[in-house]
């Protein structure tokens, strides 16, 4: 008789483990976070109206947890409101910390600390508030984020592209300048009052509900909702009794945010909606969108402001506008887009020219004149790869292949980067050096590897079927 193959229950190792829990226990954390995504994205993708029961037990789980701190760890930033850093955490033992973390949530005697508020400044004078976790919660937040995602990304729409995986900034404005060549080119750019200040707590639960019915998941995000803030005067602010609002800076903010415009998006993008009716389509990054037509009318802007009234947003008058793309220039996300000339073509045939944008410029002179002023007597070595850091950052953001033109903005930058250069090392304050009374810029790029703009190539090319 032949020799049948053994079943699963009969491979079974010395240890007393079978073939799948070997298999499962040798998977990296992100290997074993990736299949459990894959596997609850699945679930909901599948079934569009089903409600996840139990969860909570999978946001303590070791493999989730320790992918959390590789990935709050990868990230970087300071320490909150207890002064605790990485550094501090990995002194102790990380193993120790995730212990710590594990029981509190298993026990459900998790409590989130008080967010650290900081001031970040704007272009136009303005702060913009950020509220910065602890690690401990930003880890817990991470977990949860990994559980809860895939639910919804199986319902979140394609015309969102912010704080999404495979999604960015390109996508949008890739879809963009589709649309614009489609002859959709009456814009309506918008701009929502103070959003994350003014997001709904009791709105936002209902929105959680249509997935999540485990009460212990929506009691963590509450707690996150509802924690804290120190101000600079060290006074802690807000608490239980706060209804509305989340400061940036959570790493669940984002999500949180997308799962509530996500309304906003499935009721313009219903084939039965009037925004559908009149061919109109959103394109949306986190809290900026635009809504993009042939033409708009002034009911669908009432529509609008009549869907965001009932979600308890507003629109910044402001800084909201409509406008005919062929006509006037429009930035979204850094870039400006315009219907230019051609200088190249004999008959000087128009297109749709995409390009960093004069705020965009102004803010990489300004970190790089700040670097430079702070930087004191740094060798060249150090100068270059400083730099390199941030205008490798800038190019890569801004050069979309076939879709944005940055040749212009390279060229500026380098001349900014050539007069700053030169008068950083000729300037009198400075001690001699032996950049002094030389082309520092070219000295710089031919023997220290500083990038020169204009001949920047970027190699990750990230394709339109790969965001989707």
């Amino acid at each position: 008789m032949k020799n049948r193959p053994k079943s699963n229950q009969q491979e079974t190792a010395k240890d007393g483990t079978n073939s799948k829990q070997k298999k499962r226990r040798d998977m990296s954390c992100q290997e074993r976070v990736q299949l459990l995504q894959r596997k609850l994205y699945l679930k909901a993708k599948q079934e569009k109206g089903y409600k996840f029961y139990i969860l909570y037990d999978k946001v303590f789980l070791d493999y989730v947890l320790k992918e959390s701190w590789k990935r709050v760890r990868r990230n970087g930033g300071v320490a909150g409101v207890d002064g605790v850093n990485f550094k501090e955490i990995e002194g102790v033992g990380v193993s120790k910390f995730l212990f710590e973390l594990k029981e509190d949530l298993r026990k459900q005697t998790y409590r989130s600390q008080a967010v650290k508020r900081v001031l970040i400044p704007k272009g136009n004078g303005k702060t913009r508030p950020l509220g910065i976790p602890t690690i401990r919660d930003r880890v817990a937040q991470m977990a949860c984020k990994i559980v809860i995602e895939p639910l919804f990304e199986a319902d979140f729409s394609p015309d969102s592209y912010g704080f999404r995986p495979k999604r960015s900034a390109w996508g949008a404005i890739r879809e963009i300048k589709e649309e614009l060549k489609s002859g959709k080119t009456e814009v309506y750019d918008a701009d929502l009052s103070k959003y994350f200040d003014t997001i709904p707590h009791d709105k936002l639960e209902i929105a959680l509900r249509e997935r999540i019915i485990d009460k212990r998941i929506i009691d963590l995000i509450k707690k996150w909702l509802r924690s804290p803030v120190e101000g600079d005067d060290g006074q802690h602010r807000g608490g239980r009794k706060v209804k509305v609002g989340r400061p940036q800076g959570g790493v669940i903010s984002p999500l949180l945010s997308n799962i509530y415009l996500n309304l906003l998006d499935r009721i313009v993008s219903n084939p039965k909606s009037l925004f559908a009716q009149e061919g109109i389509r959103i394109i949306r990054y986190a809290d900026d969108f635009v809504l993009m037509g042939s033409q708009l009318s002034e009911s669908v802007k009432s529509k609008l402001k009549e869907l965001l009234g009932r979600m308890d947003l507003g629109l910044n008058e402001e800084k909201s506008h409509q406008l005919n793309a062929k006509q006037e220039r429009f930035d979204f996300l850094g870039f400006t887009i315009s219907y230019d000339r051609c200088i190249y073509h004999p008959e000087w045939k128009r297109y749709w020219n995409v390009q960093p944008s004069d705020k965009s410029m102004v803010k990489i002179r300004e970190k790089i004149r700040t670097y430079l002023k702070k930087s004191g007597h740094f060798p060249p070595e150090q100068v270059s790869t400083d730099l390199n850091t941030i205008i490798r950052g800038w190019l890569n953001y801004f050069e979309i292949t076939g879709v944005s033109y940055p040749k212009v903005a390279k060229r500026k930058l380098s001349y900014y980067l050539y007069d700053r250069l030169n008068r950083y090392y000729n300037r009198k304050s400075q001690r001699r050096s032996r950049l002094y009374g030389q082309q520092a810029f070219e000295k710089l790029v031919q023997r220290y590897g500083l990038i020169d703009p204009t001949k920047f190539r970027k190699r990750l090319i990230v394709k339109a079927s790969e965001e989707r």
